[in-house]
């Protein structure tokens, strides 16, 4: 939710609804952490009002522990953090997990895979950046993939990888080989006519091997 009519965002909703997407992922951007500003938990709080979807909360902050609580009370249903701004995450994982949502611990494309490992066992969810966090609309970058596949290789199958950044029909499939289990689609779903025709067209390329 980077990309979409913020002058509609209850009707982007409605059409996302719509359109069959299982979540919403919210990037939180403080201006601190990432060189952008987004929204923060009023949003999010009115959001909670208007659907029931699940909220993949992705903060992009600077002391991620400080706020917790204002994300939980949001309405968010897993909440992801960046190691580059917790080196030491499995305490804030813990907390997440205690406060009945989903921990996710993010890497940026230039952090090893080997930052995190010690940290997965606390982890219900792994995002992989394939672009510098902040700006919607960058190009994928092909590095990820071999994260995503090390990190499947590791990990439990209870563990969910996700990747966020240029996802879309030319990227898609490799991502899904790799071992990733969600996808973050901005601009390939709100720069489209037909949310419909463009979720269902990556939905079936997510199911197709590589060629």
């Amino acid at each position: 939710m980077l990309k979409c009519d913020f002058g509609n965002l209850h009707r982007e909703v409605e059409r996302l609804e719509s359109a069959g997407v299982e979540l919403l992922h919210l990037d939180v951007m403080d201006g601190h952490f990432v060189p952008n500003l987004s929204y923060g938990p009023m949003v999010i709080e009115r959001l909670r009002e208007v659907t029931e979807l699940p909220f993949d909360a992705h903060l992009m902050i600077s002391e991620p522990d400080r706020y917790l609580d204002d994300y939980v009370s949001a309405g968010c249903d897993s909440i992801t953090f960046h190691v580059e701004a917790v080196p030491e995450p499995i305490p804030l994982l813990r907390r997440i997990r205690e406060a009945g949502c989903l921990a996710g611990l993010a890497i940026n494309p230039g952090t090893p895979v080997d930052t995190i490992e010690k940290s997965v066992g606390d982890c219900d969810l792994v995002l992989v950046m394939s672009v510098e966090p902040g700006f919607g609309g960058q190009a994928f970058q092909p590095s990820a993939l071999q994260k995503v596949r090390r990190l499947r290789q590791r990990t439990d199958d209870n563990v969910l990888i996700s990747i966020d950044g240029g996802i879309g029909p030319d990227t898609i499939t490799d991502c899904a080989v790799a071992g990733c289990d969600l996808y973050v689609v901005g601009s390939a779903i709100f720069e489209a006519v037909d949310y419909q025709a463009a979720i269902n067209e990556m939905q079936t390329l997510a199911a197709m091997p590589a060629s």
